[in-house]
């Protein structure tokens, strides 16, 4: 062989081992660093600790706040922790099938809890901070529990006692760590009979086999109707909807979650806390409310790919930020030029997201037409679901951009979802109650067989009780809630959130809540927006002729009789959904 062809056969066999040393690395990389937790058994315990193993040196979690971040826990950091607080559940004489609520607000070492209760065996009942003194109490008689994980921010609604002393108070913001020779000690504060002590955190034993079909969480729901009640839900409804969701949600860790709804709703446990945990992704929380003096400070130094949030958030960015700027844009006073104004308005608004975001989950409720128009125009990467606590919580959902105009996704794979119509005049056949079947259901509601019963049909399906069609294509679009649903005076079916959604895209009104009179005629009851509160003394003018053009747009049994202003912001759930039951004929 030549000294030239040997330098090629050289220099082409090194090209080619390099090129497939490159692509066995890739592959390892895809496989370990994009791919998600696989789990031989579907349940919490194991979750945490498979994540531990590939992804130890990530992060995990953190706080922001005022700039920076803080508390910054790794996924190694993060299972130490979580089988330390498991071994002291367990001391403090937390069994397996006890009950542990979990009051506080969104941080590190909630979910380090939640976990951690699963790996000793135990059920979480988590609580929403918002809820009354009153509320919590008599959850936590109802669910029987047998430790409470709470904050300094949190304790102040237990102040006035109602639960019984033996039960030990771990303050799970309290963790410290005291250099001690050559092994960091570190404690926690429990309040046990009104008397504080701090308490190791040390790892020790072992834990007790969890099975798929175990209880692993109790969720008491705020609800639109007045009624909470304890939704059980098994390791196997969460996971299954974390693994269901996957194909909708793509998460990998290179991925950073920005946590803006609590914790204690499904929603953001299971497509926030559980999905981010699965895939390896790190999460940051907010040390407050995510007012927009915090957040939006928040979003430009964290620069999120990705969050799940409630209609109503991004509701207000476009009406109060982006919608007005738009108007008053000069290139939008003109048809030839405005699709630049608009262009223009779609770079303000990935640009207040932090320019990263690719995935902008939202569910809870539908959203604001108007909204959904602006957002699909500039080719904002949002994706509307559709779920709720009973169904762990997603029954429909889809990726950015692949989904009809209004639709709330595609149903997810191996959940059944049946339309069933209520015999009622102004029924299609298309449209009617929403029933889900799947692995994903609820197991009943706790202490409760009577509402379970009444919650399934004698087949087996869950009555969502919300109202809605499929498309051809398997696309799912909601309506509304059936006991919402107003019959019309010969018997048409007249959906209110619809005529709300319209009412609330005026610049005039807050919120909305349409309901029938005694008469039959329809009532607006609307929050004046601030800018209407600075006009009130000619406000009166203006609604009359608010109620006729919404009236234009309403076939004639649908119309508005009168509005009527309310001047305080009505009750809502922690999804953001108005309390019908608390308004006079909205029930």
């Amino acid at each position: 062989m030549s000294n030239t062809l040997e330098r090629f056969y050289w220099y082409y066999l090194s090209v080619y081992v390099e090129i497939i040393t490159l692509q066995c690395n890739l592959q390892t990389y895809c496989t370990v660093k994009h791919g998600m937790v696989y789990l031989e058994k579907m349940t919490l315990a194991e979750l945490s600790q498979k994540a531990v193993i590939q992804y130890s040196k990530r992060m995990a979690f953190e706080i922001y706040r005022d700039g920076h971040t803080y508390n910054r826990i790794t996924y190694q950091e993060f299972g130490l922790r979580t089988r330390q607080f498991a071994a002291l559940l367990i001391s403090l004489g937390v069994r397996a099938g006890d009950r542990v609520m979990l009051l506080a607000e969104n941080r590190p070492e909630w979910p380090i809890a939640y976990f951690a209760a699963a790996l000793a065996g135990a059920v979480t009942v988590p609580v929403l901070t918002d809820f009354s003194s009153e509320q919590i109490i008599t959850i936590a008689s109802h669910a029987g529990i047998s430790a409470l994980c709470i904050t300094e921010k949190t304790s102040p609604k237990l102040t006035g006692g109602g639960i019984d002393p033996a039960i030990p108070f771990i303050y799970i913001d309290s963790i410290e760590e005291a250099d001690n020779g050559p092994v960091a000690k570190v404690s926690i504060q429990v309040v046990l009979h009104g008397r504080k002590k701090r308490l190791p955190l040390q790892e020790g034993g072992a834990f007790p086999e969890t099975r798929e079909t175990d209880l692993a969480t109790l969720i008491y729901t705020s609800g639109t109707t007045g009624s909470s009640k304890g939704v059980m839900l098994s390791h196997r409804n969460l996971l299954y909807n974390v693994l269901s969701s996957r194909s909708l949600m793509k998460i990998f860790p290179r991925d950073r979650l920005l946590s803006i709804i609590p914790l204690a709703h499904t929603y953001e446990c299971t497509l926030g806390l559980l999905n981010a945990v699965m895939n390896g992704a790190s999460t940051v929380y907010l040390d407050r409310a995510p007012a927009p003096s915090v957040l939006f400070p928040a979003i430009q130094a964290l620069r999120p790919t990705a969050m799940v949030t409630v209609p109503l958030f991004i509701e207000k960015i476009y009406r109060n930020r982006i919608a007005p700027a738009l108007l008053a844009n000069p290139l939008y006073r003109f048809p030839l030029t405005r699709f630049l104004a608009i262009a223009w308005a779609g770079r303000t608004l990935m640009s207040t997201f932090g320019k990263a975001i690719r995935f902008f989950g939202i569910g809870g409720a539908p959203l604001s037409e108007d909204t959904e128009a602006f957002l699909r125009k500039v080719k904002f990467p949002y994706a509307p679901g559709y779920g709720l606590t009973e169904a762990a919580p997603l029954v429909s959902g889809t990726a950015p951009y692949h989904f009809p105009f209004r639709s709330a996704g595609s149903v997810l794979k191996d959940i059944e979802v049946r339309i069933v119509p209520n015999q009622a005049p102004g029924d299609t056949p298309l449209e009617g109650e929403i029933q889900v079947r799947g692995p994903n259901v609820m197991m009943g509601y706790y202490r409760d067989e009577e509402k379970t019963r009444e919650a399934f049909t004698v087949d087996g399906w869950f009555k969502t009780g919300d109202l809605g069609f499929l498309d051809k294509r398997g696309h799912l679009f909601i309506r509304g809630r059936l006991k919402a649903l107003i019959l019309g005076p010969s018997g048409e079916n007249i959906y209110p959130e619809e005529i709300e959604g319209l009412l609330s895209t005026s610049h005039l009104v807050e919120d909305a809540l349409v309901y029938p009179s005694d008469k039959g005629e329809l009532i607006a009851l609307v929050v004046l927006s601030e800018k209407a509160k600075t006009m009130l003394a000619a406000i009166e003018g203006r609604l009359e002729d608010l109620k006729t053009g919404i009236n234009k747009q309403l076939a004639s049994f649908s119309r508005i009789h009168r509005i009527e202003i309310r001047y305080e912001p009505f009750e809502k759930t922690s999804t953001l959904k108005i309390k019908r039951f608390l308004y006079p004929g909205a029930r």
